[in-house]
């Protein structure tokens, strides 16, 4: 058998403080260091990108008609493929709107399928 041989690592480097009995390690303890706050900065600094918002919720005047590719076409990429509202900024109601609409104008031809089909 062998024998296993206890060692006792040297104890840590701790110092008591006048106020208080615990001992103190001297490595930080808790939350991460602050970092220094920055003042606000104006026009500066990083991009503040605009909030989206529905275009047809603002204007009421606005129909989604797929007899109007013009309009159409501002939903729908190079590739035409239709844009999500993530980056339209449509609502879930008129996104499921232009989505019929575009499908539609690409059955009746007014919008291509692919970029390899020429208007």
């Amino acid at each position: 058998m062998t024998e296993q041989v206890k060692t006792t690592a040297p104890a840590a480097a701790a110092t008591t403080s006048p106020s208080t009995d615990r001992p103190q390690s001297t490595r930080p303890q808790g939350d991460r260091p602050q970092r220094p706050q920055r003042p606000p900065q104006r026009g500066g600094g990083r991009f503040q990108r605009r909030r989206k918002f529905c275009k047809f919720c603002a204007d009421t005047s606005l129909n989604i008609d797929h007899k109007d590719p013009d309009m159409l076409r501002g939903f729908i990429t190079e590739r035409y493929k239709i844009l999500p509202s993530r980056v339209t900024g449509t609502c879930s109601k008129h996104q499921r709107f232009l989505t019929t609409a575009i499908k539609r104008a690409r059955i009746l031809a007014l919008v291509p399928f692919t970029p390899l089909h020429h208007d």
